[in-house]
């Protein structure tokens, strides 16, 4: 069975941190962004951490082991 190809979508989404955590970035942030105050938008600036039960499979999804 050949190889499986890394994800790329999810190669630029998600980054693994050195303990082993997946970091995201936060969702909302594109458009319509007149109708959101300036609280909610700088609070989607920061990043946040997929849950427990995504992290394996966004990690399968990125190195492929």
């Amino acid at each position: 069975m050949p190889k499986m190809k890394t994800k790329s979508a999810a190669k630029k989404r998600f980054k693994v941190t050195a303990s082993g955590k997946v970091k995201r970035a936060h969702s909302g942030k594109n458009h319509i962004l007149t109708k959101k105050d300036r609280k909610r938008k700088n609070s989607l600036r920061q990043g946040a951490y997929v849950d427990k039960g995504q992290e394996k499979t966004i990690k399968t999804l990125i190195y492929n082991k």
